[in-house]
């Protein structure tokens, strides 16, 4: 697959990811806790395939970019266990600051994942400019020679 078709695949889960949460406002408690179980093993999944991806590939991508898998991994783990532990409190007041800090908490990831997506757009372009450029020396030294 290439770099545009992935951000085409990026693109279209961005969307799914926008129509279940405009579904969410709908929901029922009980489907909705499902909704969510079902959200946190698809991110833990998905979470996996990028390490094990980064590992494969650490002789392929920058040092930077498997850092960044790794501690990406290190705080999506303290997050899930601080969300864990709120998620126990039943103080009404506590609950409201649980709400509305788990509501700044997404508007954050949601940020992230935007700045993610230029910073995917930029590495796509810098991709597509480094071959043109490669091949470009390649046909260069190829006249140089005939």
């Amino acid at each position: 697959m290439t770099a545009s078709d992935e951000l085409t695949k990026l693109a279209a889960r961005a969307k799914q990811a926008e129509q279940r949460a405009a579904a969410a406002q709908g929901k029922a408690r009980a489907d909705l806790q499902q909704d969510v179980e079902t959200a946190r093993a698809s991110a833990q999944e998905q979470a996996e395939k990028l390490r094990q991806a980064a590992d494969a590939g650490k002789d392929k991508i920058s040092v930077w970019w498997h850092d960044l898998q790794r501690t990406w991994n290190q705080h999506l783990a303290t997050i899930r266990d601080d969300i864990d532990s709120r998620r126990a409190e039943h103080d009404v007041d506590r609950a409201q600051r649980r709400a509305e800090n788990a509501e700044d908490d997404a508007l954050f990831a949601i940020d992230y994942a935007y700045a993610a997506i230029e910073e995917a757009e930029y590495a796509v372009l810098d991709a597509d400019l480094a071959r043109i450029e490669a091949e470009e020396l390649v046909a260069e030294s190829a006249g140089v020679r005939a």
